[in-house]
C-alpha cells in the first residue's frame, strides 16, 4: 500500500433500541513497522478549531486507536478482553471500558479492512453495543461512492 491513503471510518452504536450511525472519510498516511500497520490522520471536532491527531495501530491480535489534542484517549481492542482507558475531553474526563467481541482484519496489496464489534462502558456503566468499520485504500486505487 502507498503512504498516501484514503480512510473511511464508519460505525453504529446500539443503545436502548436506538441506533446511531456515523461515517467519516479523510486522507491520511500509512506505514508498516515491526509487523503492525499504522494509519495517521487529523480530525477537526465539530464546533471547535483544535485539531486532534489520530493514530490507528493494527496488529495481528487487535488494534489501538490513539487520539491526541483537546480530546485524548488510547483505546485498545483485543478479542475477548476488556480494556479500560481514560478519555479526556474539554468537558471533563470519563472512564471508557471496551469489551471486544470480535475483530476481523482483511489485508490486500492496496487496502486494509478492519471490522470490530464491542460493548462500550462509560464510567463503569454499560452504554451500548458498537461496531467500527475501517476501510483504508491507497489513494491511487480508492473510489468514493456518495
Amino acid at each position: 500500500m502507498t503512504r498516501d491513503v484514503l480512510i473511511t471510518i464508519s460505525g453504529i452504536q446500539l443503545a436502548d433500541g436506538d441506533s446511531n450511525e456515523v461515517e467519516m472519510i479523510t486522507a491520511g498516511d500509512y506505514f508498516q513497522k515491526n509487523g503492525s500497520h499504522y494509519i495517521l490522520y487529523d480530525e477537526v471536532m465539530e464546533g471547535q478549531n483544535d485539531i486532534i491527531k489520530n493514530t490507528i495501530k493494527i496488529r495481528p491480535e487487535g488494534l489501538d486507536i490513539i487520539k491526541r489534542g483537546s480530546s485524548s484517549v488510547h483505546m485498545t481492542f483485543e478479542k475477548d478482553k476488556k480494556n479500560l482507558s481514560c478519555y479526556a475531553t474539554p468537558f471533563g474526563e470519563m472512564m471508557i471500558g471496551i469489551n471486544t467481541n470480535d475483530i476481523l482484519i482483511a489485508e490486500d496489496e492496496d487496502s486494509l479492512k478492519v471490522r470490530v464489534s464491542y460493548s462500550l462502558d462509560i464510567n463503569y456503566q454499560h452504554v451500548s453495543e458498537c461496531n467500527i468499520n475501517l476501510d483504508i485504500h491507497s489513494k491511487s486505487t480508492a473510489s468514493i461512492h456518495l
